[in-house]
């Protein structure tokens, strides 16, 4: 469209130029997605929110902060309560008793009881709330048979006058119900040992009165944390792990989507073909990834802060920050290393789901198993697991002491086994990042996809592969697959075939030849249908400042050219040059992409870009040179007509403005090669018209390849035209040239002049009769104004003659205007189309049955127009009869009946021995179908003309 002014860059200078303006396109797309972005920065707040309230709401932040052991330097005596009551135990059964004691043989030992329980401070405990055995063993006994009854055991026994011991039994496993723990030894064991000790020496001192008191003090300590939180220490450490690896996995899906998204859109498809590097691409999404995961390790550390919870407040920041990052880093690779597989932006949030149901089962196999097998092993094998370990430590040490980034290489103080420091959790969770992003790229090229041709699965190890150095051509030539034509190519395809042969022969290319295609061939193999040929023996020029139109039904092997042509797919033989580079050489690809601008069928747009951005984005992948991108950019814009909507968003674009778009990215930076796949889909006529000005204008100094279904466009702007058809090229030439050759003829319009009357009727009878008298031709369409006619191509010796005649007798038939033409490219493209299905059904041997309104069914081959029905034959009739056989064709090419002629004798003139060859009718299947005999066309254009 636009003249560069300087060379385009290359190489490294190419390639921070692409990675630049990707990196813009990223922040482009997510300022302008809202909800995503909303989405990605309350998720860790509004889940850390979430964990707090259920704290809150059970209580159990009080009970937290009451068991926060603060700074001690001067520790105060504690006394400890009376003996409590039975009642007061977490879990007891009815009866139960404050106490069991043995010794009642003895009087001494039931004076000090009694005392015991008259003196109890604050109560006077009841005999019935104790029970008393005599000797250790009944007790053991009592306690074994009846659980739940008491919580503590007393045992006394007089050695002297001057001796009394006793023991004390008590269950030391501490109880905990809803969320609080109950200590035997504190509550029921020290309170009966003070009460049994002050009695005994009262006893034996002889002093009711004497003084017994028993203190308790802590040691002085530093700030402690004992905090058995959902996001801090203790029996709760693995929820802390289990919702930091939600809210850390939340950007994971986002991420995955983002780059399916490209993949299946084929947008990233369009700009590999327009020369971007893979590395740019790849590194401009890890930069603009690792932007946003290091604001969510901020964001979810700075939310923890806020909402108070002990693993945020008594750890370093930096600690937990690294942690973040990296193991956010390692999901980024693994959406990498996902990409290539899920194939819809849709599936990504499935797959995201999936890798959320892997995490929640992997943490439990943890915790389950982390009795049984080595956690270290475990944690080397995936990222979420070693997260988990990491967490746990962490919420360990923050009940027993700040972990600071001077720490890191320590054990840390509740790791008795001293498995991991956080220095070797940061090396590993590095290493497996590099690992999962190996893994990616390499499925990424192992893949056919966006990069187009699957490489070798050894790939790697191939010098060539990081030199970009490529064999010779005497290298890239194969063997052409050899395949079998039942029918014979049209003369003009010879014709272009031998002439690329010659040129190949000789080792020169024509200069004028900007494009040469030497018997490409692209087949897919089955394991349990035969091979198909997409493209057979495929050799065509494409000349310089000219535009070839390729035509063609769906399936006719168009897009698969054009994608062997620009290195989307594989070439199974054959070659091709564009511009002298071959498309089978990995540097010749990549010259040829620095030389090319393709408009693909879909349209390669972001529906949040604007259309100048979308422009920009591209010049920058071309490597435009900087200062003139804004002038090419503008001046693309105005050429499509889509300067008032240069800041528009694409996805406020109509179908048409998006074609438009698709157009000027195409011919953006002056490409010499140009393919268009059908451009102009879904425009207006005034716009198509616009567009193909603009094709038109273009075609000087470049080749342009151009594909479309509609024929007024072929016939329009093609200097050539091609036609293929399931998978060959059936014929080439201008458009006369196809028209006068595979047309059905000539059409001839004649207009009457004045108004409706009954001598205008007169007219168009007369002129009925002319045509009839002379051409032996009836008319095609008429009206009250108007009549057409088809004149076939045999009457063409006639035709000066009779339109002389004609136009002496224009007045005396009232004719105000007569126009000639050849018939209508639309009606060459489906004979060629209906011709080709014809052979292929023949090739292939496929038939259909036709019943005849006499009920009899004939089965014949697809395609045939001229059936003779066999065992019809009679003396009068020795050739027997036949019909007509009317047929319609798809989208597709495909063939059906849409109706028959009535039965008819077969002509005179058709050789006798091709209905007596079939005479004796040969009735198939249980149906008893006659198989019909096929009459050649040219034994019937006689009959027709």
């Amino acid at each position: 469209m636009s003249t560069t002014e300087a060379t385009a860059a290359t190489g490294v200078a190419l390639f921070l130029r692409q990675f630049k303006a990707l990196l813009k396109k990223n922040a482009w797309l997510a300022l302008r997605n809202k909800k995503t972005s909303i989405a990605f920065l309350l998720f860790p707040f509004s889940i850390l929110l979430i964990v707090f309230a259920v704290d809150e709401a059970s209580g159990l932040a009080d009970r937290l902060r009451s068991l926060r052991l603060r700074e001690v330097r001067d520790p105060v005596t504690v006394e400890l309560s009376a003996i409590p009551a039975c009642e007061e135990k977490f879990f007891y059964l009815e009866p139960c008793y404050d106490f069991v004691w043995s010794g009642n043989s003895s009087t001494v030992v039931q004076q000090i009881i009694a005392r015991i329980l008259a003196n109890n401070p604050g109560r006077s405990i009841p005999p019935s709330k104790v029970k008393s055995f005599s000797t250790e063993k009944e007790v053991d006994e009592w306690l074994f048979n009846s659980p739940l009854r008491t919580a503590v055991a007393l045992h006394l026994r007089q050695q002297n006058a001057t001796v009394i011991s006793y023991g004390i039994q008590t269950n030391s496993t501490a109880a905990v119900w809803r969320n609080r723990a109950e200590d035997s030894t504190f509550k029921f064991f020290l309170p009966l040992q003070i009460a049994a000790e002050r009695e005994i020496a009262r006893f034996l001192l002889g002093d009711p009165n004497h003084g017994w008191t028993v203190g308790f003090k802590e040691y002085p300590h530093p700030d402690l944390m004992q905090s058995p939180s959902v996001l801090g220490g203790g029996g709760f450490a693995s929820l802390a792990s289990f919702f930091l690896v939600v809210i850390l996995q939340f950007s994971f899906t986002f991420q995955l989507h983002s780059i399916v998204f490209e993949r299946e859109s084929k947008i990233r498809q369009a700009m590999n073909i327009m020369g971007l590097y893979d590395s740019a691409y790849w590194l401009s999404w890890l930069t603009w990834e690792s932007i946003m995961t290091a604001f969510s390790s901020v964001l979810t550390i700075v939310c923890g802060m806020m909402l108070k919870f002990d693993i945020f407040l008594y750890n370093s920041f930096m600690i937990l920050f690294l942690l973040f990052f990296l193991f956010q880093l390692n999901m980024i690779a693994i959406a990498f290393f996902l990409s290539p597989v899920v194939k819809k932006a849709s599936n990504a949030l499935n797959a995201g789901f999936v890798v959320y149901l892997f995490t929640i089962l992997l943490q439990i196999a943890l915790l389950l198993l982390e009795s049984k097998i080595n956690v270290e092993s475990l944690s080397k094998l995936l990222p979420q697991s070693m997260l988990t370990r990491a967490i746990t430590l962490l919420a360990d040490s923050s009940q027993v002491n700040r972990f600071r980034w001077s720490d890191r290489k320590k054990c840390l103080p509740t790791d008795a086994d001293c498995e991991l420091t956080f220095n070797g959790v940061y090396i590993w969770l590095t290493s497996s990042f590099f690992l999962w992003l190996s893994l990616a790229l390499y499925i990424d090229n192992m893949l056919p996809g966006p990069n187009g041709v699957r490489k070798p699965v050894f790939y790697f190890l191939n010098p060539r592969y990081w030199t970009g150095k490529d064999r010779n051509m005497a290298q890239l030539k194969r063997p052409v697959p050899q395949i079998k034509h039942t029918v014979i190519d049209d003369e003009d395809v010879l014709e272009e075939k031998n002439k690329v042969k010659e040129q190949m022969d000789s080792g020169v290319l024509d200069s004028q030849f900007a494009v040469q295609i030497r018997g490409l061939v692209k087949t897919y193999y089955s394991r349990r249908k035969k091979p198909f040929h997409a493209i057979e023996e495929l050799w065509l020029n494409f000349n310089k400042d000219q535009l070839f139109c390729l035509l063609g039904p769906n399936g006719a092997g168009k897009t698969t050219t054009i994608g062997c042509l620009t290195g989307i797919i594989s070439v199974t033989g054959g070659d091709a040059l564009i511009y002298e580079s071959s498309i089978r050489s990995n540097v010749g690809m990549s010259n040829i992409r620095k030389i090319i601008g393709v408009c693909p069928q879909f349209d390669i747009l972001w529906r949040q870009l604007t259309g100048e951005e979308h422009l920009e984005l591209f010049a920058n992948i071309k490597g435009l040179p900087s200062h003139s991108i804004r002038m090419n950019v503008h001046k693309s814009l105005a050429e499509v007509g889509l300067t008032s909507s240069a800041k528009v968003r694409a996805g406020s674009y109509s179908g048409g403005m998006r074609r438009r778009l698709s157009v000027a990215i195409a011919l953006l930076g002056d490409p010499k090669v140009v393919i268009l796949d059908e451009p102009t889909t879904g425009m207006d006529p005034i716009s198509r018209r616009q567009v193909w000005d603009i094709i038109e204008s273009a075609k000087k100094g470049r080749v342009i390849i151009l594909t479309t279904h509609s024929m007024e466009e072929a016939d329009v702007l093609g200097d050539r035209i091609g036609i293929m058809a399931k998978g060959r090229l059936r014929c080439i030439g201008t458009s006369i040239r196809l028209k006068s050759k595979f047309g059905t003829g000539f059409v001839a319009n004649v207009s009457f002049s004045g108004s409706p009357s009954g001598a205008r009727t007169s007219y168009l009878e007369a002129t009925k009769r002319f045509f009839n008298d002379h051409l032996d031709v009836k008319p095609k369409e008429e009206s009250a104004a108007f009549l057409t006619y088809v004149i076939p191509r045999e009457k063409e010796g006639e035709l000066k003659e009779f339109f002389a005649k004609l136009q002496d007798m224009e007045r005396e038939l009232g004719i105000s205007d007569i126009q000639l033409g050849l018939t209508t490219l639309e009606e060459v493209f489906l004979t060629i189309a209906k011709q080709a299905e014809l052979e292929t059904a023949v090739a292939e041997g496929r038939t259909t049955t036709i019943t005849l309104s006499s009920g009899t069914s004939v089965k014949i081959p697809i395609g045939a127009r001229f059936i003779a029905i066999p065992g019809t034959e009679t003396g009068a009739n020795p050739r027997g009869t036949m019909v007509e056989v009317y047929w319609e064709q798809d989208d597709s090419g495909s063939l059906s009946v849409s109706g028959l002629s009535d039965e008819m004798p077969v002509p005179p003139h058709v050789p006798l021995d091709i209905i007596l060859g079939g005479s004796q009718p040969r009735r198939l299947g249980k149906r008893g179908e006659i198989q019909g005999i096929v009459i050649d066309d040219t034994h019937m254009s006689r009959s027709l003309g």
